[in-house]
């Protein structure tokens, strides 16, 4: 498969204290950013969502700002923590977003990874999880944010304004929301629950498996898995696939310099939540060296859109030539053109039902 897509992948890092970065730059960069990508075509700018911690955290603000000061990019995350979320009020924020965007949202959620507060999400008052990792209270939200989402009539009406047994969905509602949630899956039993869900599958950086095959390996199983689970399923429309790469191509000294380890990278296997798991490898090359790796990695020849996982905290300008590297020197050999808007579905635009 070729792939359509490709867009930024930023982790919203932006430093210790001291460093002389804070959030407000962050933010600001992160607009510029996607300003500039959508001028040379990229398809997508894509935010990591973290809690209690110097790195990018509520979305929306950040989405919208993008949406606002641009007219082609698909604005996204990679992942929301559905730990942390209200998901009614999340469906009204994607909603409203979406319709102010003209459909350009691409919302990635899932259960998250671990972060830095102790069940944080305690903190933000949601109670009742007996899993030490809260993936009980992330799927139940997850359930109940789709059903919103699809425009499922969720709520009573008051029957002194409607009358009797009359119910009511979240507004704003933005038909064709739901085919762009994705579900952030870390394993091959993951990715086929999502499948079965009818939400498409945002590979995750890291895959909770340990096999000794390769990451690419590991992924494209998935990703098949994925597939072949989604078609059992008997869905109508077409989803889309996305994995995540850091990937430079070294065209001057100073890309040398800072990615030359980069240019000897091998998968790595660490522990993470207690599973043994397999990290994928960074790309760093010329282009015709990055081309030929990419090529022969079966995940991202098995996906549609790639999202490239930049070094955000070495700013606009560097982070735009990277990207304008890889969309001019790189990117049209996988299969992807210039100004393609990325991967269409055939998901209706009407209600679904839940």
């Amino acid at each position: 498969m070729d792939m359509k897509s490709f867009g930024f992948l930023s982790f919203g890092h932006y430093g210790s204290p001291g460093s002389g970065h804070d959030a407000a730059d962050m933010l600001t960069q992160a607009v510029e950013l996607s300003v500039a990508a959508d001028e040379i075509g990229v398809n997508g700018a894509y935010f990591r969502v973290h809690h209690f911690a110097r790195q990018a955290a509520s979305p929306m603000p950040l989405l919208s700002a993008i949406a606002a000061r641009t007219k082609h990019i698909e604005v996204g995350t990679g992942v929301i923590d559905m730990r942390y979320e209200n998901p009614l009020y999340l469906a009204e924020e994607a909603g409203a977003l979406d319709l102010l965007s003209g459909g350009r949202v691409a919302l990635g959620v899932s259960r998250g990874s671990p972060e830095p507060a102790l069940r944080g999400w305690e903190a933000f008052g949601y109670d009742g999880s007996t899993d030490p990792r809260g993936a009980d209270i992330a799927r139940e939200k997850f359930d109940l944010f789709l059903r919103a989402v699809r425009g499922e009539r969720l709520a009573t009406a008051d029957p002194a304004q409607f009358g009797p047994n009359q119910y009511l969905r979240v507004e704003p509602h933005s038909p064709g929301l739901a085919s762009r949630i994705w579900w952030g899956a870390g394993s091959r039993d993951t990715a086929e629950w999502a499948a079965r869900q009818g939400v498409n599958l945002m590979s995750s950086t890291l895959l909770t498996e340990a096999t000794g095959d390769s990451f690419a390996s590991l992924q494209a199983e998935q990703i098949a898995r994925y597939r072949a689970a989604w078609a059992e399923a008997g869905h109508e429309w077409t989803p889309r696939v996305s994995v995540s790469r850091s990937v430079f191509p070294i065209m001057t000294d100073v890309d040398r310099q800072l990615f030359i380890r980069e240019a000897q990278g091998r998968d790595q296997i660490g522990v993470i939540d207690g599973f043994r798991s397999t990290f994928g490898k960074s790309y760093a090359g010329e282009p015709d060296q990055l081309v030929e790796a990419l090529l022969a990695d079966e995940a991202v020849m098995s996906a549609d859109t790639l999202m490239l996982t930049i070094p955000s905290q070495l700013g606009v300008d560097y982070n735009l030539h990277l990207l304008s590297a890889f969309a001019e020197h790189v990117a049209p050999e996988l299969g992807w053109r210039p100004g393609s808007e990325g991967p269409t579905t055939g998901y209706p635009t009407d209600e679904i039902p839940g």
